[in-house]
């Protein structure tokens, strides 16, 4: 039998994310924890607090790698969060989830709650307009923090409204990435904190969603060696537009689209269903290893 000494897609080298330096021989499953009232697939069951910090706990137990705090939901039409509102939902959580051992991420936009998250511990920004908001480079730039730009065609509110149009969806989520990555490096943030998203879900089409992960390697910056890949698929539209159920019961469908990110490359992968996740994986990697060295 033939030897497969390298894995199908380069590993990209270690992302430096504050108190954790992360390594991707395998993907890294991160749980999604939403303090919102109105995010699309779990709104409400997680607000009042003390069910939020549970929730971690068994997210931490089902074997997350980080968990991704938002306190704004993104969904398509959500309107925006007050600051204050979003600090208040998100910053006690930080605090007391900071000595739990496992990376935190801060799902946020605005350059204000990155610096209040940073400042009680949190270890990455996960910011879906890519660090544009005026502001939001300078909020990161000289902490340790490790940072995830994402790709979005207009804004939660609007850009979903009529149908999304472009040239070609992975030559231009590239180009978007690549100019996002290089102009936070010419402010000063190291390559090595640096992740991309694709941003399935923002902006569109079922058949651009699809598009991006058939070739979810090509979605990467040409900056060199290639930079940690996170997809957020879980729950969303683009399954249910294929399995034909609602955001709850998309779970064995949110694990299939998991795979089928990790067979393309994904360095790290946000999902709802952590322990599902997590099993999945690990039979692919498994059998990936098989291939590997038969």
């Amino acid at each position: 039998m033939s030897n497969v000494d390298s894995p199908l897609y380069p590993i990209p080298e270690p992302l430096q994310c504050g108190r954790f330096t992360l390594s991707f021989e395998r993907p890294l499953v991160m749980g999604i924890l939403n303090v919102t009232p109105d995010s699309f697939s779990d709104g409400g069951r997680f607000v009042l607090r003390g069910e939020a910090l549970r929730q971690a706990e068994r997210m931490l137990v089902e074997g997350a790698d980080l968990i991704d705090i938002g306190g704004e939901s993104t969904r398509p039409g959500a309107p925006p969060v007050p600051l204050d509102e979003e600090l208040e939902r998100v910053i006690p959580l930080v605090e007391q989830l900071r000595d739990a051992n496992i990376p935190l991420s801060i799902d946020t936009y605005k350059p204000e709650v990155m610096r209040h998250a940073l400042t009680a511990g949190a270890d990455l920004i996960n910011d879906i307009w890519g660090f544009r908001m005026p502001g939001a480079i300078d909020a990161v730039r000289d902490s340790p923090c490790g940072l995830c730009a994402m790709h979005m065609l207009g804004e939660p509110q609007t850009m979903q409204v009529g149908e999304p149009i472009y040239d070609d969806v992975v030559a231009d989520v590239r180009a978007f990435l690549e100019e996002r990555v290089k102009t936070m490096m010419g402010a000063g943030v190291a390559k090595n904190r640096i992740s991309v998203d694709p941003g399935f879900g923002f902006g569109k089409t079922v058949a651009h969603n699809y598009a991006l992960l058939a070739h979810l390697p090509q979605t990467a910056p040409n900056v060199g060696t290639p930079l940690p890949i996170l997809a957020g698929m879980s729950r969303k539209s683009m399954l249910g537009a294929v399995v034909n159920r609602p955001a709850p019961e998309r779970i064995a469908a949110s694990v299939a689209a998991a795979v089928c990110a990790a067979e393309r490359g994904a360095a790290i992968i946000r999902v709802h269903d952590v322990a599902q996740t997590v099993d999945a994986l690990k039979v692919w990697a498994a059998t990936r290893d098989a291939a590997r060295h038969a």
